[in-house]
This record gives structure tokens, sequence and C-alpha cells, in this order.
């Protein structure tokens, strides 16, 4: 009883520091960042104090208490409604052209600017679309997402976060089939996953659910729809390529095949009909950078073209390391996807603070400081010339300080988490 109050009274605070941020999404203008650093802490560190308590003491967390807190931020969000992005307008343009064209790919949004067939609901939306120039890059299972929430209601971010949330619910009780409660609740409970899907409605949380999923189904032996739901993930980002050799290891020919033919049956269409997400997803891997860790540096020493290839040809050997050692059962069980996403995002010229959504589920099944301090530290990528009153730096530019904070705290994280264990190794060589 005693522990169902704590959970409460944590669940309460928590809710109220959500209150306070989406009084702070719906004003004009963007929140000041010292607000919402201040709200970050308030919702992200009594968590983590709440689960270091079920970790020492041993007692079960009360599932249903952590899931119906969890809705409740999650409402929250709806509310509140998205800030410091706007992706969204992308989503909703998306949606209007597939349901309209048939397709959202093949022509970028500013060849609509004057077009009059566009309705008045959508010109607007049409002025709040970042890089009109470039079609898409959103992949076609994303893209039935945004088609769905048109039909709904057009225009409507609101229906987007909606489904977003409900599809996030279904990553945490994945992920309760997965890990303990208590591990849960750090996911659940976490202020990025409730900022950047509940307020903000990022949808790689279609891709991690299924990549989720298809886990499930493999550990049970239900290789078949396993291999369907990887493709499915792979059709919804990228990312998920960098699970599916170790999620199907040991498969049959016929399960690789039904993967490779689910990617390829979600693709075919709009390859048809003109256009695919890849033509802006070769633009944005061969001239963006925002935020990075260790391209940044290999960027000072050498051009940006072979600073990329460099970082590039790093993950491939190491993401091949790994998949040897798990191949031959070196390790066993769940991939170790917060290690494999962890090293490419470090290495990635581009780390947006959604793209630890992939990393963090796979936190909650191998708890570690450096994976949770990273879900706190990345939103200092929110200290940009957009949100900060420093007219020196470009839109888009941080400062050489946030970087280091951000970077600093991981980086300490992933130090003590070291130290930690390689003293539990000591311990047990002792015994």
């Amino acid at each position: 009883m005693a522990s169902r109050r704590f959970v409460d009274g944590v669940g309460l605070w928590c809710a109220l520091g959500y209150a306070g941020l989406a009084l702070l999404a719906r004003q004009p203008g963007e929140p000041e960042l010292g607000w919402f650093f201040f709200l970050v802490a308030w919702t992200g560190l009594p968590v983590f104090g709440l689960f270091y308590r079920f970790l020492r003491t041993g007692e079960p967390l009360p599932v249903r208490r952590l899931l119906a807190w969890a809705v409740v931020f999650r409402l929250v969000g709806l509310v509140g409604g998205p800030f410091y992005e706007d992706d969204f307008y992308r989503y909703l343009w998306d949606g209007f052209r597939f349901a309209t064209a048939g397709t959202p790919y093949g022509a970028a949004p500013e060849e609509f600017f004057v077009d009059p067939a566009v309705p008045v609901l959508f010109q607007g939306v049409l002025d709040g679309l970042n890089y009109p120039e470039l079609p898409t890059i959103y992949a076609p299972v994303t893209q039935f997402v945004f088609l769905v929430a048109y039909w709904i209601k057009p225009a409507s971010v609101a229906v987007l976060q909606a489904f977003l949330i409900a599809v996030d619910l279904a990553v945490v009780l994945l992920l309760l089939r997965l890990a303990p409660a208590r591990n849960v609740l750090l996911y659940a409970w976490c202020p990025l996953v409730v900022k950047e899907i509940a307020f903000t409605a990022h949808p790689d949380g279609v891709g991690v659910c299924l990549l989720l999923a298809a886990i499930v189904l493999a550990r049970d032996r239900r290789l078949g729809f396993a291999a369907a739901l990887l493709g499915l993930a792979v059709a919804t980002k990228t990312f998920a390529l960098v699970l599916v050799p170790l999620v199907l290891v040991g498969a049959r020919p016929k399960h690789w095949a039904l993967f490779v033919g689910t990617v390829a049956a979600v693709y075919l269409p709009f390859i048809v009909a003109g256009g695919t997400d890849l033509v802006s997803l070769l633009t944005f891997a061969r001239d963006w950078e925002f935020n990075s860790a260790v391209f940044a540096l290999f960027k000072t020493v050498v051009a940006p073209s072979a600073a990329r290839l460099v970082v590039g040809l790093l993950f491939a050997a190491f993401w091949g390391l790994y998949c040897l050692r798990y191949a031959r059962g070196e390790e066993r069980g769940i991939p170790r996807g917060d290690v494999l996403f962890g090293v490419l995002l470090v290495l990635s010229p581009v780390i947006n603070p959604w793209y630890l959504l992939w990393l963090l589920p796979f936190a909650v099944v191998f708890p570690s400081l450096w994976a949770w301090t990273a879900s706190v530290a990345v939103l200092f990528s929110y200290i940009t010339g957009l949100n900060l009153p420093d007219y020196t730096l470009q839109p888009y530019e941080q400062p050489v300080w946030g970087r280091g904070l951000e970077f600093g705290l991981i980086g300490l994280a992933l130090a003590i988490d070291v130290m930690v264990n390689r003293r539990r190794g000591m311990r047990k060589e002792t015994e």
C-alpha cells in the first residue's frame, strides 16, 4: 500500500510538471529554455529516484499505476501540442498529398506555393513547412499513418498526436513482456519520450513498435510474423535495418524472403507512381549536420565528405563485429540495441533528440546510467539560435558550450558505468 502511494505521489508531481509544460506550449511563441529545462528536471529526476527505490527494495512496481500515469502524461502532452519543432507541418502536408494525389512523393512543397487549387486550410500548412524545396523524407508506412490522420480530420496535429500516443502505449506494453516493470518505468515516464511523441508527434515510435513486436515474436520462434513486421519497420525508418540480421539470425531463407518481400511490397506502389523517400534521404545523408559528436571532430581535420565516409566505415566495422559475435552465440537473447544505436548516433552527422526513441527501449532491457543520462542531456540540443536570444547564431547553430555540456554529461555517465562494471567484474573474480 505504501509503495502505491509513493508511485501516485511521484506520478502526481510529474503530471503537474507536464501541465506546466503544456501551458507554456500553448502560449504564443516558444517556451523559454530555462523553464523547459526546469520542467524536464521536475519530471525526470523523481522518476530516476523512483526506479532506484524499487531496484533497492526489490518490491514489485504496481503495473496499473505505471500505465495509468503514463496515459495521464501523454494526454497532457496532447493538450499542450508541439513546441521547438515544426516537422508536424510536413506530416499534415504529406497526408493531404497522399489523399489527393495518390502519393506523397515526387513533388516538392514549394511547387504548390502559388497553386490556387490548394485549400486555404493547407495554405497555412505550407507556410509552416521547413525545407519546402525537398520532397518528403518520410518512409511509406509512416505515410499511411499521415493518410489515416488526414481521413479522420485534415490538417489536425491533435489526431496525429493521439494516434502516436496509442502506438507509444503499445510500446510500453511490449516492454512489459521484455523487462521488469521498474525498468519499464524509465521509458513510460521518460520526459524525452513524452515530449517527442505526445507533445511533438514525431512518428519514430511506429517503427520502434514494429521492431519490438518483431523481437517478441522472434523470441517465441514465430519467425514468419517477425520477418513481416521487420519489413514494415524498415519501411517506416531505415534505422530498423541495424537490428534485422540479429533478430532473424538462424532464420530460414523463406523468412528472409518474406522480410525482403514485405519491404518491396510496401515500396513498389510508390516506385511505380514515380518516387519514394530515397531522394531526400540521400540529400540528408550527403549534406545535413546537426548536433554531431565524433563526426564534428573528424570534420575539423578532413572534408565533410571524407568525415562521412570515415564514420560510416567505423560503424560498419563495429556492427559487423557485433553481428559476428551474436551469430556465433557469444551473446544471447535480445540484441543490444542500446549499444548499436548508441554507437550509430555518436558517429552520425545528425543527432536529433527523437532519434533516441530507437535506443531507449533497449536501455529498459539493459539499464545503464549513460543511456538514461543521454535521454535528458540530448535535450540540450534545443539550445540553438532559434531558441536563444543570441542573434549571432544561425537558426540551427548550437553554441559550443551547449554541445559540450550535452556530450560531457553523457561521457561522464559512460565513464561511471565502465568503472562500476569493472568493479563488479573484479568482485565476481574474487568470490
